[in-house]
């Protein structure tokens, strides 16, 4: 896709949650990829990210995304040596700072963090806020939890009527951690009205693009919900 020449202003959030709550022996916080993949896609087609956190401060990362065989996909690895880069997760700005009027599009990143503060006030006044505009809301894997308690212009649930996907149960259970998250991620959002879906192979990648809406299931899908983004801000123009 041909570098833009009129840069849009782009909103990337994390969790700043490092761990189950209750401690369930697991550490979590972003999935790392989940960021960089889609971070190289903004940067390379010419467009500006700002990375916020829900507390602001250092960004914890959850230790299992920087394994061998992980962290090596994409350039996720090239990214955590960059010093430059790593310090945007070092100090944080807090989306409780942030305004929508300030972006053109959000993009809330995954990690089992999510799960226990996605629901922060604060963000979910955030995500509203963007819809209320008719800005692009985009989410991936754990990332669709920001999604749940957002509401449209109409006070009703964002995502209510609209295709959707993000990290499936069947994937939770291989990732053996279907017995400590603290909701169903597929159910919740659905229980809101949303039309979800996943793909037939878990941690195979999927985009649903519904509107102003990008969604994507897995880390894998990180790279395609950043290219989605950028054909519906090609559409907007």
């Amino acid at each position: 896709m041909a570098r833009t020449t009129t840069p849009a202003r782009i909103l990337a959030v994390t969790t700043s949650t490092s761990s189950y709550e209750p401690a369930a022996g697991y550490r979590t916080g972003l999935w790392l990829g989940e960021l960089t993949h889609a971070y190289d896609v903004f940067l390379e087609a010419g467009h500006e990210v700002t990375v916020a956190s829900i507390a602001g401060g250092e960004v914890p990362i959850d230790p299992e995304s920087l394994q061998k065989g992980v962290i090596g996909m994409g350039d996720t690895d090239k990214r955590y040596e960059d010093p430059e880069f790593m310090r945007l997760l070092a100090d944080s700005p807090s989306v409780r700072d942030l305004s929508a009027d300030d972006f053109d599009a959000i993009y809330l990143t995954g990690g089992h963090g999510t799960m226990f503060d996605f629901s922060d006030p604060a963000l979910v006044a955030l995500v509203s806020a963007f819809a209320a505009q008719d800005k692009i809301v985009s989410a991936v894997c754990h990332g669709p939890a920001g999604l749940i308690h957002a509401t449209a212009a109409d006070g009703q649930p964002l995502v209510a009527g609209k295709k959707v996907t993000g990290f499936s149960m069947p994937e939770e259970k291989l990732a053996q951690r279907a017995e400590v998250i603290p909701f169903v991620l597929q159910d919740e959002l659905k229980a809101k009205g949303a039309k979800y879906s996943k793909a037939l192979v878990p941690f195979k990648s999927k985009v649903v693009t519904d509107g102003l809406l990008v969604t994507g299931q897995n880390p894998t899908s990180a790279a395609d919900v950043a290219k989605a983004v950028l054909k519906v801000l090609k559409k907007k123009g």
